[in-house]
């Protein structure tokens, strides 16, 4: 079977890009391969400084060689589609240039405000490019760039957290709950999400921390609010819990390259208050159905009376066409229309 790389700024975190690249891993690995991973930062089998987000110089082609040099293919997720890190982008670039590589693109430049000014991802014969939602598929189209799409794919049966164990811990009786699972940046429009709290007289549990130079405009934005707020993940305690311990989980983001809290509120059973950015707009085409995050008549009534029926209709549409199980045989088809010579 054949011996393959998984290179990113990051890996082994709780960021949308690691947890995805980590599914990729074990789905790659289930079809036989054997993998090595490679990032500037976190947990991987290669630690390579020079390709984290904020490195001061980029790796050199020599060391990416090194690492890079025995496998048969190359899967960067994200490196090549973000302009985060100029020279390490220019550098992986060139070394994989007639390489058989994978660039699974999460975001891209042009959706961000801050890098619309920068240039997207190259192209080269050899490579294969997957996005993850058809938003992204049609924007590249539109560049001369041809993609595949695969979605982010999730655990329809998910453990069961622990709800009266983690809001006694989180010393929450019987007010609601409403859980922003996600780390605070601008994008992410915490300030909506907890305009819903407020409205709905809840307590704001925001489990991730600020990012992005975000920290004092949140410090500013929670210092006013006229709700209890709880910061992070109380020792011991996984995000299953925090689903657990919810009654309302929001969604409150202008953009997302795909959003996983949309899904792992289906997986957790726990409704969901969503601002319908983009690509929600795209999910929301599959069946789901979800409130809108200004809609507080019903989000008070599925506080008081749950719609159960709902939940697992939902959850029914997640396992159909996001079900984690299937990922392995799609990254098998999209390796052999791409790679039939590798056999993979």
């Amino acid at each position: 079977m054949a011996r393959i790389a998984v290179v990113s700024f990051r890996l082994g975190g709780g960021d949308g890009v690691s947890i995805e690249a980590a599914k990729w891993v074990v789905a790659v690995e289930s079809l036989g391969h054997t993998v090595r991973t490679v990032a500037g930062e976190g947990t991987a089998d290669v630690i390579m400084p020079g390709l984290a987000l904020h490195a001061s110089c980029p790796p050199t082609a020599g060391e990416l060689h090194e690492a890079l040099d025995d496998v048969d293919l190359v899967i960067v997720e994200n490196l090549l589609s973000l302009p985060l890190n100029l020279g390490a982008r220019d550098v992986v670039s060139d070394v994989l240039r007639g390489r058989p590589t994978v660039l699974h693109h999460h975001d891209l430049p042009w959706q961000r405000d801050h890098l619309a000014h920068l240039a997207g991802p190259s192209d080269d014969p050899a490579w294969c490019h997957v996005t993850i939602n058809e938003y992204s598929r049609r924007e590249l189209a539109e560049r001369g760039i041809e993609a595949d799409v695969v979605r982010n794919r999730f655990d329809c049966d998910p453990p069961l957290g622990d709800r009266h164990g983690t809001r006694t811990q989180l010393a929450i009786g019987t007010e609601p709950l409403v859980l922003f699972p996600m780390r605070a940046i601008a994008r992410k429009n915490v300030a909506g999400a907890l305009r819903l709290a407020e409205r709905l007289d809840a307590t704001f549990w925001l489990v991730g921390p600020a990012e992005d130079g975000y920290g004092d405009q949140l410090d500013r934005l929670l210092q006013h609010a006229s709700v209890t707020i709880i910061r992070g993940m109380p020792e011991g305690r996984t995000i299953h819990d925090a689903y657990a311990a919810c009654d309302l989980v929001v969604m409150a983001s202008t953009w997302e390259g795909f959003g996983n809290p949309v899904l792992e509120s289906v997986t957790h059973r726990r409704p969901l208050a969503l601002n319908p950015y983009p690509v929600a707009l795209e999910l929301l085409e599959f069946g789901f159905s979800f409130a809108r995050l200004d809609d507080i008549e019903h989000l008070r009534r599925e506080l008081v009376c749950p719609d159960h029926a709902l939940r697992e209709a939902n959850l029914d549409v997640a396992r159909q066409h996001f079900a984690l199980s299937d990922l392995p045989a799609e990254l098998r088809a999209v390796f052999a229309r791409h790679f039939p010579a590798l056999d993979l």
